[in-house]
Order: C-alpha cells, then sequence, then structure tokens
C-alpha cells in the first residue's frame, strides 16, 4: 500500500503543474481504474493535498494547538513521503515553521483512515487529549449528523433525552459541553442546530478538558470544533443516495474546483436532502442543507475567502423527554419503543442561515495574521409536549403539557489574530495574539410558558397512554409578552511555546474576558424582570509542559483555570441565575507512536476541582438547578487508533469519570461512569479486495438520576458495516445497527427515551 500511496502522491504533483496535459491526465486516469486500492489511494492523497490546502488558511484552533498544546516532537514521517512533501505546492509551507503544529489533531480517531502530518521542523504540540473525528473518513458508520458522530466518539457521552426536539446534550469528563466552534471561531451552542445535517462539514475536531484559552470560556468538558469543506485544487463532484428503515431516504451532491484556468479562484458547492420517519409513531423530518464557499489568492500571500450555508429542518411530531419509566408503584412500566408522547399537531422547525469572510495575510518573517467575521441567525418555531403527572398501571394518571417556543436569534463574530515564530537565547520559540468578539441578540415573543391550564383540562387528558394514538385538540399559543437576551463576550489572548532543550517544551499562556448578559421579560399586563450578569477582566491561566522520553513516547502535564457562566436559563428555584462555575484543572498523560505513526496510543489522567456545579432538580417540564460547592472529577483516558495491519483499520477508546460532593458521594449519576468505543474496518485481501467488512461495539456502565430508585444497568450495542466497490468510481454500503436489537434508553430517569431499534441503511456513491 505504501508503494502505490507514494505513487498517487507523485500523480497528484504532476496534475498540479501549469503545464499539464491532457495525456498525462489520461494516463493517471488509467493507473486509478487499473486497481481498486489504486483509486483508494487516489482518493487519500486528494484529500491530503486539500488538507495541505488548508494549510494556507489555518483554522484558529489549531494556530492555537500548535503554541498551546504539546505531544511528541520530532518524529520524522517515512523518507519518500518526506521527499514528496518537499516539493510542489507542500514547499512553499516551510517558511510557516512553528505556526501549525499539529493543524488536525495528534491521534485521529477515524474510521478506516488514521492521518498525522508533521511541518517544518518535525515538531508537534497538543498538550489536551485532542481526538478528530473526520467526517471524510467516516462514512462505513454513517455518521451524517453531529451527535452520531460524537456517540463513535471515545471519551463523548450523548444523552438524547428525546428525538427530532433539540434535546440531545453532549458531555465529557462528568461536564456538559458548551464550548462550540466553526473553522476555530466560538460559536453559542443554542444558535445552530447541531443535531442535524453533517454534509457540509470537513470533519469534526474534539479536544477534551478545559480549553478556556483557546475556545472562550474554561469549560472542563470539551470544545467541538466543526471544520468547514474547502474548495479542492483539482475539478471533482460526487453524489450519494441512501434509504434505510422507517421510510429513511438521502441524496447529496458535492462540486467543487478551480473556477479560473490559473485556480487562483476556487469554489465548493453541497447540496444535501434527508427525509425521515423513526421508530416512534407519527414521527416525520426534512432536512435541506446548501453550502457554498469561493476562496480568491489575491496574491501569493494574501487569501479571501467568502461562504454561506442554509439548512432546514422540519419535524412532525417531535419526542421530548421520552416515556415514564416507571408506574407510581415503583415498578418499571416497559412501554413500548413505538409509542409518542408527541401529539400529531406538535411540530419543530428551524431554518438557519450563515454568512462568513475570512482574510490571511502571510508575510516574509514567517508571520501571519488573519481576521475572521461570521454572521447567523436561527428562525424557529417549535412546540413541544411533555407528558406530566403520574402513570398508572391501568395507563391512565398522565396528561398534555404543551409548550411554544418561536423567535430569530442572531449572532455576530469577529476573530483577529497574529502569529509567528521569535528568537530567544538561541533558540526558535512561537507566539500567538489575538482578540476574539461575540456578540448574541435573541428578541423573541413568549408564549405563556408551558400551559399547565391546558394540562389539567379535559382537553389535556390521555385516558390511557398505552394506546394514545397523539390525536387531541391543539391549544392556543397567543403571545403573552416578549423576552431578550443580549449578552457579549469580548476576550483577548497571548500564548508561547518555548522550547528549552530540543526535548523539552514549555507552554505559557493567559486569556482574559470581559463577558455581559442581560435577560428581561416583559409580560403583558405584568410585571417585567430584569437579570443582569457581567464578569470584568476574568484571567484564565496556562501552563503546560512535555518532554519527549524517547522517539515513540512523550509525557505532559497541564494546569489551567476553569471558569465557565452557567447558560441563561439555568435558574434557581426562585428563578434567579446561578453563579458561574469555577475551579481548577489538572492533567497527566502520556502518548506514543508506533510503525511509522501508523499506529498512535495515549493515556490520560485528569482531576477538576470546581464550585458552583449546575446540579438538575426534576420538576415537571422546568428547568430548575442549585450549586453543588467542593465537586471533584477525576478520570482516566485511554486510545489506541491507527492500522493493525495492512487494510485493517482499528480505534478503541476507553474513558473512567466519576463527580463526587464535598462530602465524596457520588454526583451526576446520569452519566456513566465507565464507557468502552470500539470500530473496526478490514479490506479483504487478493481477489476480494473490493470488499471491506467491519464493526464495532458501544458500552457504557450503569446510570440513573437515582441509582437507588431506577436504574439502567450496563449495556453494549453492536453495529456492523459491508462495503462494496463495484468501480473505483462506484461503491455501495450496507449497516446494520443494533445488531442484536438491544433495548436501552439513550436517557435513563424518570422519563426515558428510547435508543433506536435493530435497523438497516444502505447507500450508494459516485465519484466523478
Amino acid at each position: 500500500m505504501e508503494k502505490a500511496y507514494l505513487q498517487a502522491l507523485a500523480g497528484q504533483l504532476e496534475l498540479q503543474a501549469p503545464d499539464v496535459t491532457e495525456q498525462t491526465r489520461a494516463q493517471w486516469l488509467a493507473w486509478r481504474q487499473l486497481d481498486p486500492l489504486n483509486e483508494q489511494v487516489w482518493q487519500h492523497s486528494q484529500r491530503f493535498f486539500q488538507r495541505m490546502h488548508e494549510v494556507r488558511d489555518p483554522a484558529h484552533q489549531a494556530l492555537v494547538s500548535a503554541t498551546l498544546l504539546p505531544t511528541i516532537s520530532r518524529r520524522r514521517v517515512i523518507k519518500n513521503l518526506a521527499l514528496l512533501l518537499a516539493a510542489g505546492s507542500v514547499a512553499w509551507t516551510a517558511r510557516d515553521a512553528g505556526l501549525l503544529q499539529p493543524w488536525t489533531s495528534d491521534f485521529s480517531t477515524s474510521v478506516g483512515e488514521q492521518w498525522r502530518i508533521e511541518l517544518a521542523d518535525n515538531s508537534e504540540i497538543q498538550l489536551n487529549t485532542d481526538t478528530a473525528v473526520d467526517v471524510n473518513y467516516s462514512p462505513d458508520q454513517r455518521l451524517t449528523n453531529l451527535s452520531d458522530t460524537l456517540d463513535a466518539t471515545p471519551g463523548i457521552i450523548v444523552l438524547r433525552d428525546g428525538l427530532g426536539s433539540e434535546s440531545d446534550s453532549y458531555f465529557s469528563r462528568g461536564f456538559q459541553i458548551q464550548n462550540f466552534e466553526i473553522d476555530g471561531v466560538p460559536t453559542v451552542a443554542r444558535m445552530d442546530n447541531y443535531t442535524q445535517s453533517m454534509a457540509m462539514y470537513d470533519r469534526v475536531e474534539v479536544v477534551r478538558g478545559a480549553t478556556g484559552l483557546i475556545s472562550g470560556m474554561g469549560n472542563p468538558s470539551a470544545t467541538i470544533n466543526l471544520i468547514r469543506k474547502r474548495p479542492t485544487a483539482e475539478a471533482r463532484a460526487s453524489v450519494t443516495a441512501e434509504a434505510g428503515n422507517w421510510d429513511r431516504y438521502g441524496s447529496g451532491l458535492d462540486v467543487s474546483g478551480p473556477l479560473t484556468e490559473t485556480g487562483n479562484v476556487r469554489g465548493r458547492l453541497v447540496a444535501d436532502y434527508k427525509t425521515e420517519h423513526a421508530w416512534v409513531d407519527r414521527y416525520k423530518q426534512q432536512t435541506q442543507l446548501l453550502y457554498g464557499i469561493t476562496e480568491f489568492d489575491l496574491t501569493e500571500d494574501t487569501l479571501l475567502t467568502l461562504g454561506f450555508s442554509y439548512l432546514r429542518t422540519d419535524v412532525d411530531a417531535p419526542a421530548r423527554s421520552g416515556l415514564p419509566t416507571r408506574f407510581t408503584d415503583g415498578s418499571r412500566s416497559n412501554l413500548s419503543r413505538s409509542l409518542n408522547t408527541a401529539p400529531a399537531w406538535s411540530y419543530n422547525d428551524h431554518e438557519q442561515t450563515s454568512f462568513f469572510t475570512s482574510i490571511e495575510q502571510k508575510f516574509d518573517s514567517g508571520w501571519s495574521a488573519k481576521v475572521e467575521f461570521t454572521h447567523s441567525q436561527n428562525k424557529f418555531d417549535e412546540v413541544f409536549n411533555y407528558v406530566n403527572g403520574s402513570l398508572n398501571s391501568d395507563g391512565s394518571g398522565t396528561t398534555q403539557l404543551p409548550v411554544r417556543f418561536s423567535g430569530t436569534p442572531r449572532q455576530d463574530n469577529l476573530d483577529l489574530y497574529a502569529t509567528g515564530p521569535f528568537d530567544l537565547l538561541g533558540r526558535e520559540h512561537e507566539l500567538i495574539a489575538g482578540v476574539t468578539l461575540s456578540k448574541y441578540k435573541e428578541n423573541v415573543p413568549s408564549h405563556g410558558g408551558w400551559n399547565y391550564a391546558y394540562s389539567g383540562s379535559p382537553a389535556g387528558a390521555i385516558d390511557n397512554l398505552f394506546n394514545w394514538d397523539g390525536h387531541s385538540a391543539k391549544p392556543d399559543f397567543p403571545v403573552t409578552g416578549k423576552s431578550s437576551v443580549d449578552e457579549s463576550q469580548y476576550a483577548a489572548y497571548l500564548s508561547t511555546r518555548l522550547r528549552m532543550t530540543d526535548d523539552l517544551s514549555v507552554i505559557l499562556g493567559s486569556r482574559v474576558i470581559d463577558w455581559k448578559r442581560e435577560t428581561a421579560d416583559s409580560p403583558y399586563g405584568g410585571v417585567a424582570t430584569r437579570t443582569d450578569e457581567s464578569e470584568t477582566g476574568v484571567y484564565i491561566p496556562y501552563a503546560g509542559v512535555v518532554y519527549d522520553l524517547t522517539d515513540n513516547w512523550s509525557a505532559y502535564a497541564s494546569y489551567t483555570k476553569i471558569f465557565n457562566p452557567q447558560a441563561s436559563w439555568v435558574r434557581d428555584i426562585n428563578n434567579k441565575a446561578l453563579e458561574p462555575m469555577e475551579g481548577k484543572g489538572y492533567e497527566l498523560g502520556l502518548k506514543g507512536s508506533f510503525f511509522d505513526e501508523k499506529l498512535n496510543t495515549s493515556l490520560a489522567l485528569f482531576k477538576l476541582e470546581q464550585d458552583n456545579l449546575a446540579i438538575w432538580i426534576d420538576t415537571p417540564g422546568g428547568n430548575t438547578y442549585r450549586n453543588e460547592k467542593g465537586t471533584t472529577t477525576e478520570g482516566v483516558e485511554l486510545e489506541l487508533n491507527g492500522e493493525l495491519a495492512e487494510g485493517w483499520q482499528a480505534s478503541a477508546g476507553y474513558a473512567y469519570a466519576v463527580s463526587t460532593d464535598a462530602d465524596d458521594k457520588r454526583i451526576v449519576t446520569t452519566l456513566p461512569r465507565q464507557s468502552l468505543k470500539t470500530f473496526t474496518t478490514y479490506r479483504l485481501p487478493g481477489a476480494l479486495n473490493k470488499v471491506t467488512v467491519g464493526g464495532g461495539v458501544n458500552w457504557q456502565s450503569k446510570v440513573g438520576e437515582d441509582l437507588h430508585t431506577f436504574s439502567q444497568g450496563s449495556y453494549a450495542i453492536t453495529n456492523l458495516l459491508l462495503r462494496y466497490d463495484v468501480t473505483p468510481q462506484l461503491s455501495t454500503s450496507v449497516n446494520l445497527n443494533n445488531l442484536f436489537d438491544r433495548e436501552y434508553f439513550s436517557y435513563a430517569g424518570n422519563h426515558g427515551m428510547y435508543g433506536a431499534p435493530r435497523n438497516l441503511m444502505t447507500s450508494v456513491k459516485y465519484d466523478f
């Protein structure tokens, strides 16, 4: 495979020459069609060169990671590949020494592929445990939305407290993930319909641990960075189609390439459509996506980018908060997986638009600067229903508790930074400095909140939940007032990587944040309320050290401050905002790489100490929380991924995390103490090399809101795949999910949402 890969890289370089002939193009096309393996490595090398093009316009997250977060340095890639990287379009990046190590995550958890690139002096810096899930390299698992993608990521727990109702939550190291980025620029989680189509993204990067120095607030969980697809230097296109259980159908188009003869203007257009029902009654969802991006080489050193995205989702009968898990006598309800508590008139509609632009300038000194601006808005209209009351063993006792939310929040983000090398005491070091500005505004009508009057009326009664068909009189949702949220954040950061010796690096950094949020509620005919929250001059320090033990192993240690304001809806029983969470985070780790970077391992030990941890209090249809002082979270994460043998790729990750209060009592028991995620693919050898088989297992330990009254034991979900390459351009695959049809709750508490039963999905892809 190595020989074929080197040939493919040579072909990519030859085809990028300005004087390439049609005869040369035809020769390489014939080589690709000669063997399915040739086409496979050609596609991979094509993506490699696309990524190298992205180095010209590095994501902010990657740049900061380069100077802040260390891992193994001075490792060599295979000799021939290094020679190729010194030529062609890669050669000019040599002057960017220190600007981008790593430009992707150190150990990429990718289904079927593991990528790692070394630049300039071969150094790489990544201190926190960094996992990248590459959407392009994960078609085998059908990771078409963010929830499914993160569900396949080691150390990440996805709680699905509903279906199609924006109630998926992501957790890492015992805490909910609230830091989201797009191309490295922080964004507000509630602005974006993250659980929907991933067709516009090239990959998803996950950095676990407190990352306040590089990504907004110092949340101790993780940061999710969505990397948009970029235009390619070579013209290409692909179409996809899929079909599965419950009338799930989808199609997509992805076209990319140069728009001028010289290639100084490049574009990419992505369109995607999906329609689906589900295992629950009445549910239907339609998703439409259109994404476009254009790059302009204004000069050899100046790059301008313009782009937009449009995402629309329409859901009928979205399930909210699942089903009652117990009868009034305490016994388990064991309700049908197909039962949906959403009435036929409920819905969840979103229309999200985003416009973005950036300009990057490179300087002869090796420094570069970049400015990026994004404007987003999310028009939404939602009618949900919560099952209120207590379920009796004869099916009686519950009522409908509906609510409506609507509005069009808007967000503006501006990101500016400069980065480059500097000399001190005879050694070259790196520095990055920047500012981020973010403004979020939400002015929405109030529809009276949760409609308890309807819930207590005959129209809202559910005579027998066992056979309820979702038909009832739709209540009115008049506008009863208005509410607003005005939130802004201004931050400045400065960090440096100091190379003390050939084997020792020290990372120092700080971030200063000004944050303000104004929340107002103005009921018509009632008393208006207003809550002002602000933090000025919040200082978040970061310090780390990494030492190369051998050519294969490095050890690291880090410290950072935790500071994270609570979400606007996190209120106590008196409807007052909770104080920000504060604390400290410590991490120790080892990272290893073997067999010419083909197999990678990591071990991370962490401890988090925090005050003002928000603990949810179960109230019907409400969001009530309390602050917990003196909490501690401790854990360990283990990962192994890469190529075990030619054609055999594998990924495995184990995570352990437990949170306790000041009295050493376990809290946050809705999250498993332990989880294990594995997946592997194998391309059959010889005459069967057009066939790829694979599968994986996701396991987690016991969970429950109260482990003494209701809990769900440990369980494992097994998934299988089969892919067949009909021709070098045409491939088809079959995915069998939940092989043993395990019945489980994706969220387990007083209410629970069943996970998907056994299901089949088939797909076809054709590359032009």
